[in-house]
């Protein structure tokens, strides 16, 4: 019988990846809330699971597992009957891998986390245009790798997809994405809300995560 745990927050978008996958492979698991805010990531209960103090932290069987990606690769390898969502060919999953460092370097590290920290950690009023640009730099890259392709790293859906919607609908909170210039992306995050379990796994959580930033009102510095 399988026993996850899930140890996140809903308006994180790693851990609404996480939560795609596991709808996808049909997995139950068990949801714990972190307060992240009240610096529960850093108490010794959790540290003894995860030093790094971040979430999603995942546990599996007494095991422990964080990051993402590796959470996301890992549910997959272990769980899912085909590998449908993380190709074994090791063309097709070096292609999902780029997507997948791609999102945790540029669209999450230098587009949403850093403006992030500034605006709803730090309460800063004023950010500079140079991050505003790190978040059209992001959409325009993914506007790209959906030229010539229906998903993000080829013609089905993968877990490349997952990471990437997660981020990309919550970059929206401060920019919202042109619907003529961006008409891939738009049709892809289209065919990713038609997904029986998008709104549940991720939906609600970006709507939070988007509804926190538009508290925290902002201008672009010139």
């Amino acid at each position: 019988m399988v026993e996850l745990t899930l140890y996140g927050v809903d308006g994180s978008p790693p851990v609404r990846a996480v939560k795609l996958t596991l709808a996808a492979l049909n997995l139950p698991y068990k949801y714990t809330q972190v307060n992240v805010l009240g610096r529960e990531q850093l108490s010794p209960a959790f540290l003894e699971k995860n030093p790094q103090h971040t979430v999603p932290t995942l546990e599996d069987g007494g095991n422990f597992i964080w990051d993402s990606h590796a959470i996301m690769a890992y549910l997959v390898t272990k769980y899912a009957s085909s590998d449908d969502l993380y190709p074994k060919d090791p063309l097709q999953r070096a292609v999902v891998d780029q997507r997948l460092h791609f999102e945790s370097g540029v669209v999450f590290a230098s587009a949403l986390r850093s403006i992030t920290k500034l605006v709803l950690f730090l309460n800063q009023t004023v950010v500079a245009q140079t991050q505003i640009d790190a978040i059209v730099e992001a959409y325009d890259f993914v506007e790209k790798f959906l030229q010539n392709h229906d998903y993000i790293a080829g013609n089905s859906l993968t877990i490349a997809d997952f990471s990437l919607i997660s981020s990309i609908t919550s970059l929206v909170a401060y920019i919202d994405i042109d619907q003529a210039k961006y008409t891939k992306l738009t049709s892809w995050i289209k065919k990713l809300e038609k997904l029986p379990y998008y709104e549940e796994a991720n939906g609600k959580g970006a709507a939070f995560f988007v509804s926190m930033i538009k508290g925290k009102p902002f201008t672009v510095a010139k």
